[in-house]
């Protein structure tokens, strides 16, 4: 019997004898070992990089889940002012449900359950509920003994302080699914009043989750915390047994998961129990609310197809088949990974221009309104790009119209911080004070204060008395406005000022005009008169065409400064076609449309600056108020404001031993109450005198400043101008309460 020894050696002589098998079978041994080194190699990497791209399908989808539910709880806490201003009136509640449900597409319900009695004047139960059906919107008071809100656990759980919580979803309708966010409102007092609800629309859950997937039979699922299937596979060829079995391994894994933290992805192997096939679940738990399952399946027939296909091939094609899939994946993987890093950089500067472009656009007013006697405004911007350098602004204060537009060098980022600064600038600056030279001084010291980046704004500056349409104005650089009046279009004679951020000590110059009943003023920024055409041509909208349409019949005959902006865009528009806008395009229209009302009452008298004439004084304002339908309070308070200030008049407007006098008249329509004072005095504009600080005792603070205080307070305007040498001071009162209020709010 040989031993091994003697085995081994005659093998050896075998392999001698035939070098050329040898080699074959060691080629042959080499090739198979390296092949299936990397068979194992490319499968696993296959593997790996599958649980990286399924783990970030999971985070994405979890993302788009986690957001869509968060539109919806900010959509309550965006509309919770307006339930909470109405709760005083409860029949409109029913039209801030209304407002509730229509402001999210996502959301097909909302009702408001109040607490029991809430309103005694509804009974006991009171639940306005809004909901949509054919495309529209129906309301209906749903609350009944046979439907007793308070027993639903989320109302119990409100009423008993959690502050918010998402339902399971529940079945609405065939193959659609709900999900109820419930959260309190409180009334001003801080008191539990009810508990608002927003039914969430889960329909699109089941196309979120199996948009594109990977491989054409892998497909996602949506369970509850409970391991309730919410959302699946529509795909025909998908098989419901695969789902339930996939449910029932991720329920199973339940109590391995709960020892782990919160949000860890998971993957298990997972069989078809028909055909055999296997397959991966890759599943995370939502760690944002509702603590909802996600989970993703892909069979490794499709996963590793590829791979099975080069396995067949010869040994050589293998070998290079493998290396030439090796680098392929290899490049595959990275510039995928570098495509999503790129998209995700992408999508995070898009989502924060956007938001600063809303910030941007919020910060200018949309609106006006209260004043419509006297003035009608509209103005619109157009930026290039996503933010822009653009302003503009209007307000009223003390019956004045405060307006600017200005245009900061530059485009994009940078261009649109500079604007806000600009814009609140001029905010503080024009909130206490009159002349617009002092205003656009103090913005260009601030402006020069640290601009490395030699960056400068143009800026217009207006104020217009709206009693006499008296206007000042002041220019820095800007394109000069254009005043329409009848049929013509001219430009205001303004002095062009450099502009904002050139030299911190230049001395700008106000100027002074008057508008007349019917007249426009037209301003706007150099993208409208640069707008272009054609690049090559270089034509450009210019200033001649922008006066040929303002002086156009159909403006001509707008009787809104929204409809001469609109007659403008279009013609610009109509002007450049397809061409790409190059700069931000701004526009502001104030029509001034103040007409004296019939005169209910209308008298005066003359007093020396003498402070015996007060008694006069009193024995006037009351024989006017006499005439005047006012309660008690109200004159009372208009007595003391008129001798406060008519006092305050004889007491600094004329030099010792100097004899002057005093006109009083007053004034009324069925709107307001107006006395006006004037005199050839000193010039003194009580409304620049800063107000009294009643927070310090009377040891510490300064004399003077408490009649003026209480003249404003007790008065709606309180009016300065000073005309021809003579100081003319306008005190007035709104008769409709109503007017006060709305008007106040704009202010």
């Amino acid at each position: 019997m040989m031993s091994m020894k003697e085995r081994i050696g005659q093998l050896l002589l075998k392999l001698r004898s035939n070098t050329t098998l040898s080699l074959i079978i060691i080629a042959a041994g080499l090739v198979e070992l390296v092949s299936i080194v990397h068979y194992n190699y490319i499968r696993n990497l296959l593997q790996d990089e599958l649980e990286k791209r399924a783990e970030l399908e999971l985070m994405t989808k979890a993302d788009i889940i986690i957001n869509t539910l968060a539109d919806a709880e900010s959509t309550m806490e965006e509309h919770y002012w307006d339930l909470q201003n109405n709760l005083a009136h409860p029949d409109s509640m029913f039209a801030a449900t209304h407002r509730l449900i229509m402001a999210n597409p996502h959301v097909e319900g909302g009702c408001i359950a109040f607490v029991p009695n809430y309103y005694p004047e509804k009974g006991r139960l009171f639940e306005p509920y809004a909901y949509k059906q054919d495309g529209k919107i129906k309301v209906e008071q749903l609350a009944s003994e046979k439907h007793d809100y308070t027993q639903h656990p989320a109302f119990q759980e409100i009423i008993q302080g959690v502050k918010e919580l998402w339902s399971d979803p529940y079945e609405y309708g065939k193959d659609q699914y709900l999900t109820t966010y419930t959260c309190p409102l409180y009334d001003k007092k801080n008191r539990m009043a009810a508990a608002c609800g927003l039914d969430v629309n889960l329909s699109w859950l089941s196309d979120t989750l199996n948009t594109n997937p990977y491989y054409p039979s892998s497909f996602g699922l949506l369970l509850t915390q409970k391991g309730t299937l919410i959302a699946g596979p529509k795909a025909k060829h998908i098989k419901k047994n695969d789902v339930e079995a996939v449910v029932k391994l991720i329920n199973d894994s339940t109590v391995e998961r709960m020892l782990t933290e919160n949000g860890k992805s998971w993957v298990k192997d997972f069989e078809d129990t028909e055909d055999h096939e296997k397959a991966s679940v890759y599943f995370t738990t939502i760690s944002d609310r509702p603590n909802w399952q996600i989970a993703i399946v892909n069979y490794d027939d499709e996963v590793y197809a590829p791979l099975y296909k080069v396995r067949t091939r010869n040994m050589l094609m293998i070998l290079t088949g493998l290396l030439v899939l090796f680098f392929i994946i290899h490049r595959f993987a990275k510039n995928e990974k570098r495509l999503k890093e790129a998209e995700v950089e992408q999508a995070r500067i898009g989502s924060e221009l956007l938001i600063a472009r809303n910030i941007q656009m919020e910060m200018l007013p949309t609106e006006f309104s209260g004043y419509s006697h006297y003035v009608q405004v509209a103005a619109s911007l157009e930026p290039a790009k996503e933010v822009g350098g653009d302003l503009y602004d209007y307000f009223v204060r003390d019956d004045k119209l405060f307006f600017c537009i200005g245009d900061v060098s530059g485009k994009g980022v940078p261009a649109a911080m500079l604007m806000a600064v600009i814009h609140s600038l001029y905010r503080m600056a024009s909130s206490h004070e009159n002349n617009l030279a002092h205003i656009m001084q103090t913005i260009n010291e601030a402006m020069c204060q640290n601009n490395n980046t030699d960056m400068f704004v143009t800026l217009f500056l207006g104020m217009i008395d709206l009693p006499t349409g008296r206007l000042r104005y002041c220019n820095a650089g800007h394109d000069k406005p254009i005043l329409l009046r009848g049929q013509s279009a001219e430009s205001l004679p303004v002095k062009p000022n450099l502009p904002i951020g050139a030299f911190s000590d230049y001395t700008y110059v106000m100027q002074e005009g008057q508008l007349m009943t019917g007249d426009k003023l037209f301003l706007y920024t150099d993208g409208i008169t640069e707008a272009k055409s054609n690049y090559a041509a270089e034509k450009w909208f210019g200033l001649e065409q922008l006066k040929d349409v303002l002086s156009s019949q159909l403006v001509i005959s707008a009787d809104t400064p929204s409809a001469v902006l609109k007659q403008v865009t279009e013609a610009v528009r109509t002007f450049v076609g397809d061409t790409e806008q190059n700069d931000d395009r701004t526009m502001l229209c104030i029509h001034y449309t103040f007409k004296e009302e019939q005169a209910l009452l209308s008298d005066s008298i003359t007093l020396r600056n003498d402070i015996a004439e007060v008694p006069n004084l009193n024995t006037f304002v009351k024989s006017v108020l006499a005439k005047m339908p006012l309660d008690v309070t109200m004159a009372r308070h208009l007595r003391l404001a008129v001798e406060e200030a008519v006092v305050n008049v004889i007491s600094y407007a004329y030099p010792d031993e100097v004899q002057g006098t005093i006109v009083v008249e007053a004034t009324a329509n069925k709107h307001r109450i107006k006395f006006v004072i004037t005199d050839t005095g000193i010039p003194f504009d009580p409304t620049e005198v800063q107000e009294a600080d009643t927070s310090l005792s009377a040891e510490d603070r300064p004399i003077g400043g408490l009649g003026l205080l209480l003249v404003r307070e007790l008065m709606d305007t309180m009016n300065y101008e000073r005309i021809d040498g003579k100081n003319v001071l306008t005190l007035s009162k709104r008769l409709n309460h109503h007017e006060k209020d709305s008007q106040k709010s704009v202010e």
